[in-house]
C-alpha cells in the first residue's frame, strides 16, 4: 500500500498499541499457484505470539496448497475507517464544493514466512493460544489431544505459525493539514457518529497530539 511520510506509523509501538485496540481480525493474501488466477483472500482471526502470528483453518480449505508453496504471504487489518466528503475539505478560502473526498483509515500490512502445523501437541499450542486472546472469559472445554470436545476435532483443522519479516503501518488522518483543517473535521466526524466516525475522529486527535510532541506540523 502507499504510504506518505506523514501516514507512516511514528514507531513500532504505535501500531502494536492500536493493534490492541481492535479485534485481531484480518484478510490473509495468498498467490495463487496458478498466475493466471487471482490470489487467495482469506478472512480470520490471528494471535499475534511475538514475532510470530498463529491462526487455523479448516483442513478443506483451498488455500492450503497455495500456502504449502508460499514462501511469503500477507496478513492486512484494517479498521477506524470513514468517508470524508469533500465539503469538509475544502480550503478556509475556498467554495466548500471545490473540497477533495478522501477516507481515513488505520492499516497495518504483515509480510511472512508460514509454516504450516499438522502435528496434534501444535495445533493444540496454537488453539489454547487463540482461545486465550478471543475468549478470555474461558467457558470452553479442555484442549487437549485425545480429550472431548475439541481433541477429536484436530484432525479437522491445521494451524500456521506465519513468522513475520516485515510490517508496514498507516495511519491515513490527513496529517499533512493545518490543524485547524484536523480539528474541524474531528468534529463532524464526532457530530456525524456513523459508522466508525467516532473511533476514527479519535485517531486524527491522537495523531495530532503525537505529532505536535514530536514537533512535527502543527
Amino acid at each position: 500500500m502507499l504510504i506518505h511520510p506523514w501516514d507512516a506509523a511514528l514507531n513500532d509501538q504505535e501500531w502494536r498499541d492500536w493493534l490492541a485496540t481492535v479485534e485481531d481480525f484480518g484478510v490473509l493474501a495468498v498467490g495463487n499457484l496458478d498466475r493466471s488466477q487471482a490470489p487467495l483472500l482469506i478472512p480470520l482471526h490471528f494471535t499475534v505470539m511475538g514475532d510470530e502470528l498463529w491462526f487455523h483453518l479448516a483442513r478443506p480449505n483451498p488455500v492450503w496448497p497455495h500456502l504449502e508453496a508460499a514462501t511469503q504471504v500477507r496478513l492486512a487489518v484494517t479498521g477506524d475507517y470513514a468517508y470524508i466528503p469533500s465539503y469538509w475539505r475544502a480550503a478556509p478560502a475556498a467554495p466548500s464544493d471545490e473540497g477533495v473526498p478522501t477516507s481515513y483509515h488505520a492499516s497495518v500490512q504483515f509480510v511472512g514466512t508460514p509454516t504450516i502445523v499438522d502435528d496434534p501437541q501444535g495445533k493444540v499450542d496454537i488453539l489454547t493460544a487463540q482461545l486465550a486472546d478471543t475468549q478470555p472469559e474461558g467457558r470452553h472445554g479442555p484442549v487437549a489431544v485425545g480429550t472431548p470436545p475439541f481433541g477429536r476435532m484436530l484432525p479437522g483443522i491445521r494451524a500456521v505459525r506465519l513468522a513475520i519479516t516485515n510490517v508496514n503501518a498507516k495511519f491515513k488522518f490527513d496529517d499533512q493539514k493545518p490543524v485547524e483543517h484536523r480539528l474541524r473535521v474531528a468534529d463532524e466526524l464526532e457530530s456525524r457518529s456513523l459508522g466508525l466516525d467516532v473511533r476514527a475522529a479519535k485517531q486524527q486527535r491522537r495523531r495530532l497530539q503525537l505529532v505536535q510532541q514530536r514537533g512535527g506540523q502543527g
